[in-house]
Order: structure tokens, then C-alpha cells, then sequence
């Protein structure tokens, strides 16, 4: 080839990807089958070749702009438009055309939070018998893919709008589902469900830059936060290095040996605790990617070391190799529970050392290392006994030796979440927000009263809209814990009653229908029916009660005191099939609390004990797991939990960094 032909060849392929490159491109937000805000100018925005003019055809009308010369975005604005559908779009360029089919008018309301809000239809309460029946053509989904960036993201990279039908409603937020569907049944309105929720994630990674520069509870934390995943992996390695070598094992990662390890050098017990079946995620070893050891001692007696022993250590589909007594015993890469024949002679009488060098399982690939399984997986089987491995703790250190990394994982920095899953939708028009986070932030929940008011604020201002915002009151998990012991799921939920003090704010209480031994409580239905009835008051006007009864007021008087509240409706129940009333705690000036006995008097509760002759507080529901707590109204919503005294709580001091 010539040299004057490859110069035309070379200029035709740079021609070619400018071209490529510079079409018309709409942001991922816009697909088929989507639902735009009604009664709102409509935004239409994406990329365009740098100055060249875009025209938009929407419902007989027509708006042109001009892409920027720079970056070759481009934003029209639509008139306001009534519920209604289907209609459909044109954008064109010089030499472009792009449509939209199935465009509806309706009302788009944000789903956010946590893992309760990500929580699927198909994983929720009678999914078997709602899945089928979930044909509803006028609600429709968009999903925001979970990714994080340090710097403010405008678009993202995959995404479309799906119908509300049986195939498509299982991958729905659950919450979400069912809030649409109340709402669309009582409307007759499209609904758009705008799903950005990610498991785990804390309040301050939906917060933006700038409005924690401008928190006094959080203006410290940006001026302090890294600049790129490299300073955060120095971060998290550094924090890593004094966790596990606090004890003075060795005095760093550097003069950790694993030779040693295996040698028996290391007293083991003084790595940190692994909790099993569990991720290292779980353990202190956020993000970590590389390899670990997990070690356990084993006591054995002399017989049992003299025949063939059964060990099982639960799930890992990547490599691990299993060490007893320094002793090599399997190397493999397996999937299912992982289960070994130990010939006999193996174990030594008296104390044993097992450790089990894994890597991060393939498969759920966010498990990062660890192992799965059920608590019945992990045993030392021998033929007098079949002992659980789980009964005392194991431990757990870094392969320093081993290539590591440290994921980007969503809790890594503060704001990352906002920049990538909020801000490439902030000029889209919506109706409101559904919210239903507090779990990760219950350790830090006094700051919370501060926090979440700010994320509030923060989306507000970013939209420009004074938008409702109704939110999902931590339901019931964890320890039986009283106000004697404290509480920060408590805390949390009196933060969260405190933030109803933002206007157009709305809280669904959920106390009844957690699970004392599962974060996720799979009654999503009663979530997203509570949070409706929010809306359909507080936004739609509807003349309805849609608050659980709240805390008022308290007199004391001689030895009992007596609570007034708002939103009893037509009164209380107690559900209880002897019809005593629980879950409250009164105390006098010493401050310690006693489960009290409570009676309904008219629309107030009247609460005393014995050894309580002058109280001077009284506190409801105050545990992580209230399970005891069985007042309602009577229109079936559970009293919002409380406390009457300001008394400083187990959280104080716990602040973000």
C-alpha cells in the first residue's frame, strides 16, 4: 500500500469514529415504555455533534437547541403535559433521528436507600401468587446501575424502562411495587418507579460534595476524604495493616510471615474474630480483594485422632487450600458445600490448628472473601460426635504475601453513590421521593438527626423542586435490649421521627412487621401500602388517616403518668389476644427504667409501676428489636416508638469519617 493511500484509509477511520463518536445520543434515562412527570416542563436532554442544531417533536410541538460547542450536550425543554398516553418522540439532527414509542404522562416517584428498598418482588412475601397477577401496563420501572465516582457523573451506562407484566415485575423494587400499585389502583395514573438503591449503603454516599462542605455536622469530612481510588486503597490497607496486627502478632504486615503461620509461630487467637458463615466484608476487612487466612483450634482426644474424621467448612467455588497443623491437606477449586474424608492419623491429641486459605468466592460475585453456607455446613465429624465448627470463634489475617486490591465498593468514600445514581438524573422531572434507609447508620444515629435532613435538603435544592419526601421507620431486628442497656436502632428511629419536622416529609412505622432475626423483613407489601398512604394524604389530598399515632405529650402526676398523642383516629387496640398492653419502660429521677403497666384511657395511655413513685420518663418500643410492642389504632397502624425524655443515648460522639 502506498503511502498517499494509507494516509486516505487513515483519514477515513479518524472520519469514521468522529462520526461515531459525535451522533445523536439521548441519555440512558430516555427509552421506550418510559414515564415523564406530568403537569411539569418536561426535560430532554443528550449528546449531539458540538454545535449542531437538535429538534425535539413531542405531542404536536416543536423545540430546537443547539448542542455546546464543547462537550456537544443538549437540553430542551418541553411544555407541561397532562396524565395520559401513549404518545411518542422525534429528535433529529442534520443527520440523525432517534424515537421514542410508548411515552406516558404520569407521576415518577424516586426509590432510594438500601438493601429494604432494593429487596426484589420475587424475594418478598407471596411473590408466588403476586407475580402472576402484576400486569399493569401503566407502571413502569427504570433500575439505576450501582456504580460509584469520585466525580460527578452525567449519564449512565446501561438502564431501560420496563412494563409492569408478570415477566418483568419480579426484578422490581418490592417497596416500590406495591407502593405503585396502590397508587395506580386508587389514581388510575401512571406511575414510573425510578429505582436507585444500593444494599449496605450508608446516608453520607447519597449526599452531594457540596452540601457536606456546607453541613456543620459534615463539613469536615470532604476536606479530609481522598481524592481517587488510590488514596482510598491506602486508606482501607492502612486501617486493615492496625486491626490486625493491634495486638502485636507481628509488628506490621511487612514482618508477617506466612511461613511462620503454618509453622505454628503465631498464637492465632490474637488475629481478629471471623464471624461464619460470613463475608470478610463483615469482619473489618472492608473491600478487600486478594487471599486470607481463616484459622480455628480444634481440641481432639487421643482417640479420635486414631480414626477417619469428616470435615465439613461450608461454600467456596474458588481455590482454597486446608492446613491442619501446617500440613497441606487439599488444594482444589470447587463449587457446593466443601466437605473432606481426613484419614486417620491426621490430627494430633489435644490442641489442633485448622486454617483455610481462601480467595474471594466467583459466585455471588459481591460476597468478596469468605465462606457461605448454612451454620450446619461447618462440623468435625469423628464417631463419637458430630461437633459444630461454629461453637467458638475463628479468626482471620490477610495473605500479605498474596497480589490484594481493595474493591470500589459503595460505603468506600462519602458522596461517590450521589455522584454516579443521582446526579445523571437530576434534571429529569419527578413527582417525589420513597426512601428506606437507616440501617448502616445506626451506629452514628444522634449524627443522623442531622445527616438525613441534609440529604432532604441537598436533593431539593439539586432539583429545584420542593418535592415530598416519604420515608420507611427501621422496623424490628437484633437484640431484645431495653432502655436500661440502649438502643441505637432506637435512636435511629427517633432520628427519623425528628426529621418529620421537614415539610412535605411523611414516615411509614414498620415495628410490627420486621423480623427479629433478619435485616430484611420479607412483608414488603405493608411497606409500600404505609408509604402510600403518605402520599395519597400528603401529596394527592386524599381524606384518609394515613399516620401511625404519634407521641404528643406527658403528664406526671403522683405515680403515674399520662400520654397524649396525635393521629389516634377513632382510637387504640391493643393486639393481644388477653389484651395487655406492653412494650413500655417508665423511670424516676435515677434513671432506671422498668417495664411498666400501661392502660388505654380514652384517646391516652396511662403508664406506672410500683417501685416508680415519681416518675419522670417514660419510653415505648425503645429496643432493637421491640417485638413485645403491640399498640395501634385502630385503623391498624402500630404506635410510632418513643421517648419523653432527652436523657444523652449510646450514639452521641459516633460521627462520619
Amino acid at each position: 500500500m502506498s503511502t498517499r493511500l494509507r494516509f486516505i484509509v487513515l483519514f477515513f477511520v479518524i472520519i469514521s469514529s468522529s462520526n461515531t463518536y459525535a451522533q445523536l445520543k439521548l441519555a440512558q434515562i430516555f427509552s421506550d415504555h418510559i414515564v415523564l412527570q406530568r403537569q411539569k416542563p418536561i426535560n430532554i436532554w443528550g449528546w449531539a455533534k458540538n454545535g449542531e442544531t437538535v429538534e425535539v417533536l413531542f405531542n404536536g410541538k416543536i423545540k430546537k437547541t443547539t448542542a455546546d460547542k464543547t462537550t456537544g450536550k443538549w437540553l430542551v425543554t418541553m411544555d407541561a403535559m397532562e396524565a395520559g398516553g401513549p404518545h411518542e418522540m422525534s429528535i433529529k439532527t442534520k443527520g440523525s433521528t432517534l424515537k421514542l414509542s410508548d411515552i406516558l404522562m404520569g407521576d415518577v416517584w424516586v426509590c432510594s436507600g438500601q438493601s429494604n428498598m432494593e429487596w426484589s418482588l420475587r424475594a418478598a412475601d407471596n411473590a408466588a401468587t403476586e407475580i402472576p397477577l402484576a400486569d399493569f401496563p401503566t407502571i413502569r420501572h427504570f433500575e439505576v446501575p450501582r456504580e460509584v465516582s469520585f466525580e460527578l457523573q452525567d449519564n449512565f451506562a446501561k438502564g431501560e424502562w420496563k412494563i409492569c407484566t408478570p415477566q418483568n415485575a419480579g426484578d422490581f423494587t418490592a417497596v416500590g411495587y406495591f407502593f405503585a400499585k396502590n397508587l395506580t389502583q386508587k389514581l388510575k395514573v401512571p406511575i414510573g418507579l425510578l429505582h436507585s438503591s444500593w444494599g449496605g449503603s450508608q446516608v453520607e454516599g447519597w449526599i452531594s460534595k457540596d452540601a457536606m462542605s456546607a453541613s456543620e455536622v459534615l463539613k469536615e469530612y470532604p476536606q479530609i476524604m481522598p481524592k481517587n481510588w488510590e488514596e482510598d486503597a491506602k486508606i482501607w490497607e492502612k486501617k486493615l495493616e492496625e486491626q490486625v496486627h493491634k495486638n502485636g502478632i507481628t509488628p506490621s504486615k511487612s514482618e508477617f510471615k506466612e511461613s511462620d503461620l503454618l509453622a505454628g509461630k503465631y498464637d492465632t487467637d490474637k488475629f481478629p474474630t471471623f464471624y461464619l458463615p460470613g463475608s470478610y466484608e463483615w469482619s473489618g476487612g472492608w473491600g478487600f480483594r486478594g487471599k486470607a487466612f481463616l484459622m480455628k483450634k480444634i481440641q481432639l482426644s487421643e482417640e479420635e485422632t486414631t480414626q477417619n474424621t469428616t470435615l465439613s467448612i461450608g461454600e467456596n467455588d474458588n481455590e482454597c487450600s486446608i492446613f491442619i497443623n501446617g500440613k497441606l491437606i487439599e488444594k482444589s477449586k470447587k463449587s457446593g458445600t466443601r466437605i473432606l474424608e481426613i484419614p486417620a492419623g491426621t490430627w494430633q491429641k489435644g490442641q489442633n490448628t485448622l486454617i483455610v486459605k481462601i480467595s474471594k468466592l466467583i459466585n455471588p460475585a459481591w460476597y468478596g472473601l469468605g465462606l457461605n453456607g448454612e451454620s450446619y455446613d461447618f462440623f468435625l465429624k469423628t464417631a463419637q460426635q458430630k461437633r459444630s465448627l461454629l461453637e467458638e470463634s475463628w479468626h482471620i489475617v490477610p495473605s500479605w504475601e498474596d497480589p490484594y486490591t481493595f474493591a470500589h465498593l459503595n460505603n468506600n468514600v462519602g458522596t461517590t453513590i450521589y455522584n454516579s445514581m443521582i446526579a445523571p438524573i437530576i434534571q429529569f422531572g419527578m413527582k417525589g421521593v420513597i426512601w428506606y434507609q437507616g440501617e448502616t447508620n445506626a451506629g452514628r444515629a444522634y449524627q443522623y438527626r442531622e445527616s438525613f435532613p441534609l440529604l432532604i435538603k441537598n436533593w431539593r435544592q439539586k432539583w429545584g423542586d420542593e418535592f415530598p419526601f416519604y420515608f420507611v421507620q427501621l422496623s424490628t431486628y437484633g437484640d431484645l435490649n431495653d432502655s436500661n442497656s440502649g438502643s441505637n436502632w432506637a435512636e435511629l428511629r427517633e432520628a427519623q421521627t425528628m426529621t418529620l419536622k421537614v415539610p412535605k416529609t411523611g414516615m411509614a412505622v414498620t415495628t410490627d412487621i420486621g423480623n427479629q432475626f433478619d435485616i430484611h423483613p420479607t412483608n414488603k407489601k405493608d411497606v409500600g401500602d404505609r408509604l402510600a398512604l403518605n402520599a395519597l394524604k400528603l401529596t394527592y389530598n386524599q381524606d384518609i388517616e394515613y399516620s401511625s399515632p404519634m407521641y404528643q405529650l406527658v403528664v406526671f402526676q403522683d405515680s403515674k403518668a399520662t400520654i397524649s398523642f396525635s393521629h389516634v383516629g377513632a382510637g387504640f387496640m391493643v393486639k393481644d389476644k388477653y389484651g395487655y398492653l406492653k412494650g413500655f419502660e417508665i423511670a424516676g429521677e435515677d434513671k432506671k427504667f422498668y417495664f411498666a403497666q400501661a392502660q388505654i384511657m380514652g384517646d391516652k395511655i396511662v403508664v406506672n409501676h410500683p417501685k416508680v413513685t415519681k416518675p419522670v420518663a417514660v419510653r415505648y418500643a425503645w429496643s432493637n428489636a421491640p417485638i413485645d410492642a403491640n399498640l395501634f389504632s385502630v385503623n391498624g397502624l402500630p404506635v410510632c416508638p418513643f421517648r419523653t425524655d432527652d436523657w444523652k443515648g449510646i450514639t452521641v460522639g459516633n460521627v462520619y469519617r
